[in-house]
């Protein structure tokens, strides 16, 4: 029996690592997009680039919301339109489930599978809108890690 990671707690591993970026501390959130089991991109919470970051500034609070950050999900989805990368059916893996907004870019955006650690927020019309897409949605929580993954 080999104690290599699976591909979803490899992913999902990825994802944690990259929440560690997050500059926003209202949530930090890391999502990884995954083609044929390879990493095309990658988000986490944060201002617009060279703008100032909740960390630095403060958060921009505006009915509960921080509207200063671009939510990691967005981020990843951003970073392959410019670099002319097809997100067609890929898979999100991602350490919270993703809010109404960034659910709708991501079905918009062909997503086929999204994966999430934690049940943050989890809108029902968000839940709607996926099974009405025939997108899969599963929580997956990534086993403790050591050096070496064992």
């Amino acid at each position: 029996m080999s104690n290599r990671l699976s591909w979803e707690d490899y992913f999902m591993a990825n994802a944690e690592l990259i929440s560690k970026r997050s500059t926003c501390d209202r949530a930090f959130v890391g999502a990884v997009l995954v083609k044929d089991n390879r990493i095309i991109a990658t988000g986490y919470n944060g201002g617009v680039s060279a703008t100032d970051n909740c960390d630095d500034a403060g958060h921009y609070m505006e009915d509960g919301h921080c509207i200063r950050t671009v939510h990691a999900e967005m981020n990843a989805l951003i970073q392959c339109a410019k670099e002319g990368i097809s997100t067609n059916g890929t898979e999100l893996y991602v350490t919270h489930f993703p809010c109404i907004n960034c659910t709708k870019a991501l079905l918009q955006a062909g997503i086929s599978k999204i994966t999430y650690k934690t049940a943050y927020r989890s809108h029902p019309f968000a839940i709607a809108l996926m099974d009405k897409k025939g997108v899969t949605c599963v929580q997956h929580d990534v086993p403790t890690l050591t050096l070496g993954g064992k």
